[in-house]
């Protein structure tokens, strides 16, 4: 009997690893892509007050999706969704269905309540605004605000394809959204200025959208809305779920809010540079560490027991880590090249690349801390534990205030980089400390051999970079494959040392991708 538990955590670890890894590779190329609209925006707009202006619609336009499709929704659905799967795929796609009607219902009247209270959210976020920018940032965050229809649809649709074991297309979509957005945007910001944009993000969303739905239909999943059935047990329970969900994530949308806010008193500038290091942060951050933790949520709702969820949940923050912390250390060692390489052209001048350069190696430390605490709280959803989520979740926005006031007189815009991270890591713990509670059994997550054996595998790999830097010095004046092909030099020496010095470490991370794709090739 112990042997098949031991199998079935085993191919349960080995299952979320290849889905995750498949979600790596899909992602990869949205988070290129999404570098590249960044670069493009930096070189139309670079660091200004119009470009601030544009972060804050953006920002807000975002909250709304980041709550209701890609947060709440998310939280609530795929673990109910999951487990009616195993009963019956029919009533799970009518249950589906019913929730996008609910959802469309919902969405619509969010869209017209952000159209409408457009000036006040604005004012809100951005005190600091003089006249022109504020009205500015109105114009472009009611026109974006329809966005959250084609993301919210997309979003439950990514839910229902994740659940029924299609992960690589619906990590492939943003790419498409992003590509839209680079094409189009050229055309519409060279006619309407900065508000040209905001047509090209409804654009992207659109795509994101068609993508998703486009592939439904090969999986036989195609979602559409039909009359909900209040008295559906499984569709009162998602209802159920999703408000403390929402009023959580709700919370946690304050975060963002919270840098723009502050950075609105700053100098001119502030939130931008901010937002540009943020789209790096957001590479690693959803190559790796979303990618892990969409994968792991189905994975968490269909456990058989304690022992097999404890068993994925403790290999989704370790395999995270594993990923996350060599990236964190590559990217803070190279972060002033990698800033200069993507983002300085045009507008973007030497104060915005030394002050992007500083927020995104700050900022970067905190990336450890907001892997494990992203997977923990997908373990509160399993377990169908509203309350503690909400716990965490405010635990996390009031540590994200009182250290962005705490670190913003002594470090300005450096301070509110650093902030969030610290406050992610202290709201993992105390989710780590729900998740202990509820299974009443220890978790044995992270040893005194598992740190021992990070700190000398990072070593290495700091030791490797240190001396590339040191026997080929990045030059800024060279042509640009030149710096492109420098950088690429670190990637592939980190990737190398790393992978070499683990496997040599016989890291367990190495046997389960192993496992994982020989059992796919057979």
């Amino acid at each position: 009997m112990q042997n098949d538990n031991n199998n079935s955590n085993s191919n349960s670890n080995s299952s979320m690893i290849r889905h995750a890894v498949m979600m790596m590779f899909g992602t990869l190329l949205s988070r290129v892509l999404g570098l590249a609209r960044e670069i493009l925006i930096a070189a139309f707009f670079g660091a200004t007050g119009r470009m601030d202006a544009f972060n804050v619609a953006y920002t807000l336009s975002n909250l709304a999706r980041q709550l209701l499709a890609e947060g709440a929704l998310s939280a609530a659905f795929v673990p109910v969704f999951s487990q009616a799967l195993t009963k019956s795929k029919e009533k799970a796609l009518s249950l589906a269905r019913q929730t996008m009607s609910v959802l469309l219902f919902v969405t619509c009247i969010v869209v017209g309540l952000g159209i409408f209270g457009a000036p006040a959210l604005v004012k809100i976020m951005a005190p600091g605004f003089d006249i022109e920018n504020h009205e500015i940032a109105v114009t472009l965050t009611q026109y974006m605000f329809p966005f959250l229809i084609f993301i919210s649809i997309e979003a439950l649709t990514m839910g229902e394809l994740n659940s029924l074991g299609s992960f690589f297309i619906p990590a492939l979509s943003p790419a498409f959204s992003n590509l839209i957005f680079i094409i189009s945007a050229p055309f519409f910001a060279a006619r309407f200025g900065v508000y040209g944009l905001a047509f090209s993000v409804l654009c992207g969303g659109f795509a994101h959208f068609l993508t998703q739905w486009i592939w439904s239909f090969k999986m036989r999943a195609v979602i559409y809305p039909i009359k909900p059935d209040l008295r559906n047990q499984d569709l009162r329970r998602i209802l159920k779920l999703f408000l403390p969900y929402a009023a959580g994530l709700s919370l946690n949308q304050v975060n963002p809010v919270i840098s723009r806010m502050l950075g609105s008193f700053l100098q001119e500038g502030s939130i931008s540079v901010l937002n540009y290091s943020n789209r790096i942060l957001q590479l690693p951050l959803g190559l790796f560490v979303i990618a892990i933790s969409q994968a792991v949520l189905p994975q968490l709702s269909k456990a058989k027991d304690d022992g097999e969820f404890l068993a994925t949940l403790r290999q989704a923050i370790r395999f995270a880590l594993f990923v996350v912390i060599p990236a964190s250390l590559g990217i803070i060692e190279i972060s002033s090249q990698f800033v200069h390489l993507i983002f300085v052209r045009g507008e973007f001048n030497l104060w915005a690349w030394n002050a992007t350069t500083s927020c995104l190696a700050l900022s970067m430390l905190g990336l450890p801390g907001m892997a494990c605490s992203t997977v923990i709280m997908r373990a509160l959803y399993a377990l169908s534990m509203p309350k503690e989520a909400f716990k965490v979740t405010l635990f996390s926005v009031v540590s994200t205030v009182l250290f962005s006031l705490i670190l913003i007189y002594p470090m300005g815009y450096n301070g509110l980089a650093l902030a969030p991270g610290i406050a992610f890591t202290l709201s993992g713990m105390l989710g780590l400390r729900y998740v202990k509670k509820k299974l009443n059994r220890p978790l044995k997550i992270i040893t005194k051999k598992f740190l021992g054996d990070y700190f000398l595998a990072l070593t290495v790999l700091d030791v490797a970079i240190v001396i590339y830097k040191f026997l080929m010095p990045y030059n800024p004046d060279s042509r640009l494959l030149i710096r492109a092909l420098w950088v690429l030099g670190v990637i592939i020496l980190s990737a190398i040392t790393y992978s070499i010095t683990t496997m040599r470490m016989n890291f367990d991370e190495w046997k389960l991708l192993k496992q994982a794709f020989g059992k796919g090739k057979k």
